[in-house]
């Protein structure tokens, strides 16, 4: 079974085999980079998986070469008023709190790169299997921001509070090894993917599923207070963030190709 909500205009691509659901980001010639379109339209996939009584395992991936490359540029460059900022961070949070709580069991594959934005979903999930070269890096520190989509809550629930200020403030990019050993992902694959999620995929439909999901639901209710503080600090901050003197630089630098010039304000 395949689906294609018009909503979204293919950009996202859900199929369904069995008690497994495929979710793709599909926009490869952007690195499936997320506009307003695609969020709304992710967003609206996943909660109708969660009303279906038939799949229990949700796979996030992405088409063509990376997972995502984190936030559309061109959604972060928009320069309308206030009420459009505060619907795009509105619509952020709706998604990180769906896929988040989805009653389902969640498995993020991680091809080539997961940034920004794209890394924060790929945390909001309960496994994450990652290529060993694989690049993650949460860098909005790079143009002036901070994470959003709840990345602050995600990271610092699997590094410890001190990591995740630390990871934030460098914006390093890290290899899936690498993010492994640290404990930011799960899994990761030196050969094909897929196969490794197959096998992972393999052993879950061979264990009590709805026993794993009751404690999963457990765990999300006791968490779900934090997370939506965290994520309206965040809604917060950006928008001051995106008022500040180095975030205009950071910009400015990111499309001349330099090093920006950071002056603290």
């Amino acid at each position: 079974m395949t689906v294609t909500s018009d909503f979204n205009s293919g950009l996202i691509r859900v199929s369904a085999e069995g008690r497994v659901a495929m979710v793709e980001l599909n926009r490869p010639e952007s690195l499936n980079a997320l506009n307003l379109e695609m969020i709304k339209g992710l967003c609206c996939s996943l909660k109708d998986l969660c009303s279906s009584d038939e799949v229990e395992i949700v796979v996030l991936k992405g088409a063509g070469r990376a997972f995502s490359a984190g936030g559309d540029i061109k959604m972060m460059l928009a320069k309308g008023d206030e009420s459009d900022f505060s619907e795009v961070m509105d619509s952020i949070n709706e998604l990180a709190v769906t896929l988040y709580s989805m009653p389902k069991i969640t498995l993020a594959a991680i091809t080539g790169a997961a940034a920004g934005l794209g890394l924060s979903l790929a945390l909001a999930t309960d496994y994450i299997m990652a290529e060993r070269e694989s690049k993650l890096a949460m860098n909005f520190i790079g143009i002036g921001l901070i994470p959003d989509g709840g990345g602050h809550y995600f990271m610092k629930s699997r590094l410890g509070e001190t990591k995740t200020k630390h990871l934030i403030w460098e914006g390093k990019q890290l290899t899936g090894a690498e993010a492994l050993d640290m404990g930011l992902i799960d899994e990761i694959s030196d050969g094909n993917l897929e196969e490794k999620i197959a096998q992972k995929l393999g052993e879950w439909q061979q264990k009590p599923l709805q026993a794993m999901i009751k404690t999963k639901k457990i765990l999300v209710e006791d968490n779900r207070a934090s997370l939506l503080k965290t994520l309206e600090l965040e809604k917060y901050a950006q928008s001051k963030m995106r008022q500040t003197e180095d975030h205009k630089e950071g910009v400015k630098a990111f499309l001349e190709k330099r090093k920006p010039n950071f002056i603290g304000k």
